[in-house]
């Protein structure tokens, strides 16, 4: 086993396929890995078994163990685990969204900003090259004032499995909004370096789960049917920051066009425009240095492990003793604009969120 790099005893609430995923990766980085929470037997007895490591029915026993835990469960139950984590001033990583309702939000940042502990939230694709790149252009001028930015994560056939607790709104709190949506909200928002949001338009749709049709091809859960299907498969949304920056959103499970994960970042001197998953990159400008021309030019960088790097900076952070208390007023930020989505599309108004 690797030696401990990080002497920080850490936990996973959800052993899950995602509580497996970041497992893997505390392994990797050295973490002290000390057990596992869920409720369910069977994913205990094959986490312990995988990960030899101490697990349990009752979170609060392996909180008597740990200075830190990661909550990988479903939405509806962040608000339990790291409201009792803070409470414990343990460290938290809560995977996104911050939880599924905008009140539930509210009271996770509340219970946060009460502890002197470390909390972040996982929208791992901000720690992309490419996206780091964009960041580090933009923060040094290149790109002069960003007024807009293009956010897109658009699935041809991938709801993540009906029947699964990501198609509950009960549980989920909605669909491809509050799943694929905060990672493109997150990102744009974190390019604009976060302005206050002004007013927000969407429309949200589901127009495929619920079909016995449905065109069932790869996602990692098996398709159970429409049954208990009640949330969004798709959204448009239009939101209006501060100082007039604006989003445009398009985020689909599922639609009848080509897969598009493209970000396109406008500013007054130039552009980009990157790929979220195929790591591709170009910026874009236009010169009256000689004759008027345009130019484009395309940057090589290599795909990173942009969950290895998030958990990274999670424990960097506990151990440098550095406290960036942005991160759980950021995701509250996000959650305020998913929700005012939601609110758009059931009014068919502009909401207003200066009120």
């Amino acid at each position: 086993m690797t030696a401990n790099k990080y002497d920080i005893r850490t936990g996973i609430v959800g052993l899950g396929n995602i509580g497996q995923f970041h497992a893997e990766r505390l392994r990797e980085l050295g973490v002290e890995f000390v057990g596992g929470m869920d409720v369910a037997a069977e994913a205990r007895n094959r986490f312990a078994r995988r990960y030899d490591v101490d697990v349990y029915d009752d979170h609060q026993k392996l909180y008597d163990t740990i200075d830190a835990v990661i909550v990988t469960t479903p939405n509806r139950f962040h608000e339990e685990y790291a409201v009792d984590a803070f409470e414990r001033d343990l460290h938290v990583l809560l995977e996104k969204p911050l939880a599924h309702s905008i009140d539930s939000a509210r009271r996770i940042a509340d219970a946060a900003s009460s502890s002197d502990t470390y909390c972040a939230v996982g929208f791992n694709n901000r720690f992309a090259n490419t996206v780091q790149i964009v960041k580090s252009r933009i923060d040094r001028g290149d790109l002069g004032e960003v007024t807009h930015i293009e956010a897109n994560y658009v699935r041809r056939r991938g709801i993540p499995g009906r029947g699964s607790w990501f198609t509950r709104r009960q549980i989920a709190g909605g669909g491809a909004l509050i799943d694929l949506g905060v990672h493109a909200v997150d990102l744009a928002m974190y390019l604009l370096d976060y302005p206050d949001t002004k007013e927000v338009n969407g429309v949200t749709r589901s127009e495929f789960g619920s079909r016995e049709e449905y065109a069932y091809l790869e996602m990692w859960a098996d398709d159970s049917g429409p049954g208990g299907f009640d949330v969004d498969d798709s959204a448009s949304a239009f939101v209006r920051c501060a100082g007039d920056e604006t989003i445009s959103l398009e985020v689909a499970w599922a639609t009848n066009r080509p897969a598009n994960h493209e970000f396109v970042v406008r500013g007054t001197d130039a552009a980009a425009t990157f790929d979220l998953l195929e790591g591709t990159l170009s910026f874009h400008s236009a010169s009256s240095i000689g004759p008027d021309h345009l130019e484009d030019t395309v940057v090589e960088t290599h795909q990173n492990d942009t969950h290895t790097d998030e958990l990274r900076a999670f424990f960097d952070e506990i151990v440098e003793g550095r406290s960036d208390d942005d991160s759980i007023a950021q995701a509250l930020a996000v959650q305020e604009i998913i929700d005012a989505v939601y609110r758009s599309s059931g009014a068919g108004r502009t909401i207003s969120l200066e009120e």
